[in-house]
């Protein structure tokens, strides 16, 4: 059964770390058949959330004008999510902290999905990626019929690319294969 996979990569440089690996995740899951967008959070306006409580008064769109809309429309619509981010100081960066304070608009239709989870760090020890890995679970907490399927962990990484000579690169790639 093809399924509808999207791809969140939080990094803030084009071919980053973490970005990479989700390009070898969208290979393997395309070679398998699915259906895959990729969006490259660092291209899209992205506002803050302004806390304005708009969306949960009367189910009333978020006021703000900006690409998240689209966004949250592809997350509604996919079977899988993938969100990939470097780690900076032992958490998520900024990009995919935004996007997912923005999904308060309507996280309740963000529902019975499969996740996945790309971090990418300097530090070489998975250990340490702990807190990333929570900030994405209570995220996913908040969903309904959320199964985690898979986390791939780049550590080790600093310079851009390489992630290339880890065995998450391949992990990202096999993992895609089996959405």
């Amino acid at each position: 059964m093809t399924k509808k996979v999207v791809v969140l990569s939080g990094s803030p440089r084009r071919s980053g770390n973490s970005d990479l690996l989700c390009d070898q995740f969208i290979q393997g899951a395309r070679e398998a058949g699915h259906e895959v967008e990729k969006i490259f959070v660092r291209d899209k306006k992205i506002n803050y959330c302004t806390g304005c409580g708009t969306c949960f008064n009367g189910n009333k769109p978020c006021p703000q004008k900006d690409d998240m809309s689209g966004v949250l429309d592809q997350m509604v619509a996919a079977d899988v999510i993938l969100m990939a981010t470097p780690v900076y100081f032992y958490t998520m960066n900024g990009q995919m902290k935004t996007l997912i304070d923005r999904t308060c608009a309507c996280y309740t239709e963000i529902n019975d999905k499969n996740f996945y989870f790309i971090m990418t760090a300097a530090d070489g020890n998975k250990k340490s990626l702990e807190r990333t890995l929570e900030e994405f679970r209570g995220f996913t907490r908040c969903l309904e019929g959320v199964t985690e399927k898979g986390v791939i962990y780049g550590t080790g990484v600093w310079e851009k690319g390489e992630v290339k000579n880890t065995d998450a690169f391949n992990e990202a790639f096999r993992m895609g294969q089996v959405v």
